[in-house]
C-alpha cells in the first residue's frame, strides 16, 4: 500500500512538472499578433526563409482607418516569450495599452533574424574581428520588397513621416543606418543600445548622410551597458548635430540602471515611440 501511494505521489509530481513545463511553453503573444503565411528570402544576403510577424492595432478590424507602420528587427523577441531569447519586449501589450489610453494605433512589422546570420544582416560594414557587413542588403530588402508587400496587403499610411524603424544592439545599428541611408522612406528611427563600436565607418557615414531635416531619431543607452556603449551614443549624437542633423529631431537618453537586455528595451519602448510620434 505504501509503495502504491509512493507511485501515486511520483505520478502526481511528474504530472505537475509536465503541466508547468507546458504552461511555460505557451505563447504569450496577443490575439492581434500573427505570423504571416508568406516568408521572405532576402536577395543577395542568404538563403534563410525569414518569418514576418505582424501586430495589428485593436481597432484595425472595426474601422477603415489607415495606420502608421513601424518596422522592427529580432521579431522572435518582440511579442512572445516562447520564441524569445531572453524575455520579450511586450510590444503588443504595450501598444494595446497605448491605444486604450490615447486612442493612438500602429501596425508593427517584425522581421525574424536569421539566427547565425544575424550579424551579417544587421551590420552595414564588416568588423575585422567579427565579420558581418551585409546590412545594406537587409535594409534594401525592407525598402524594396517587404514594405511594398505590407503597404499592398494592409491599410497603411505609407508616407515617410509615418514609417518607423526601431531596433536594439546591432538592430539599433541597422536602424540608424537605414534612417540615414533612406531618409525618404523612414521618418522615425529608434536606435536603442546601438553597437556604434562595431565599425569606424559609422563616423564617415554620419558625415556623408547626417545632414537631414525630416527624420526624427531617438538614441537610448544604459549606463550599465558600459563606457564604450555610452560614449558611442553620445559621440554619434554630437557628430550628427555637427553634420547638420536638425537638433529638434534628435534626442538621446541615458538610463542609469539600464542594461543590455530585453527588460531594458521593454521598459523604454513606449518612451521612444511617444517621442518619435509626438504622443503626449
Amino acid at each position: 500500500m505504501k509503495f502504491f501511494r509512493f507511485l501515486l505521489l511520483i505520478l502526481f509530481v511528474n504530472t505537475l512538472l509536465l503541466s508547468q513545463n507546458i504552461e511555460a511553453q505557451k505563447s504569450t503573444a496577443s490575439l492581434n499578433v500573427s505570423i504571416i503565411e508568406k516568408q521572405f528570402v532576402i536577395p543577395n544576403l542568404n538563403t534563410i526563409s525569414h518569418k514576418i510577424w505582424v501586430y495589428l492595432p485593436p481597432n484595425y478590424e472595426t474601422s477603415s482607418h489607415k495606420f502608421p507602420v513601424i518596422y522592427m528587427h529580432d521579431a522572435q523577441n518582440l511579442f512572445d516569450s516562447k520564441t524569445s531569447y531572453n524575455g520579450e519586449w511586450n510590444v503588443d501589450e504595450s501598444l494595446n495599452e497605448l491605444y486604450k489610453n490615447t486612442n493612438k494605433s500602429f501596425i508593427v512589422v517584425g522581421i525574424e533574424n536569421g539566427e547565425h546570420e544575424r550579424m551579417n544582416e544587421y551590420t552595414p560594414w564588416p568588423n575585422k574581428n567579427y565579420g558581418g557587413g551585409k546590412g545594406a542588403e537587409y535594409i534594401r530588402f525592407i525598402v524594396h520588397n517587404l514594405k511594398p508587400y505590407i503597404d499592398s496587403t494592409y491599410r497603411t499610411k505609407p508616407q515617410q513621416k509615418y514609417t518607423g524603424l526601431i531596433g536594439s544592439s546591432l538592430g539599433g545599428l541597422i536602424s540608424y543606418y537605414g534612417g540615414l541611408k533612406y531618409p525618404d522612406i523612414f521618418g522615425k528611427i529608434g536606435a536603442l543600445s546601438t553597437s556604434f563600436w562595431f565599425s569606424n565607418q559609422v563616423v564617415d557615414f554620419a558625415i556623408q548622410h547626417g545632414n537631414i531635416n525630416n527624420v526624427k531619431m531617438f538614441l537610448l543607452v544604459g549606463e550599465k551597458e558600459g563606457e564604450q556603449m555610452v560614449e558611442g551614443t553620445l559621440n554619434t549624437e554630437k557628430l550628427l548635430l555637427e553634420t547638420g542633423f536638425k537638433s529638434k529631431n534628435l534626442t538621446s537618453k541615458i538610463v542609469e540602471e539600464g542594461e543590455h537586455n530585453e527588460a531594458f528595451w521593454r521598459s523604454e519602448f513606449l518612451t521612444v515611440l511617444k517621442w518619435l510620434y509626438n504622443i503626449k
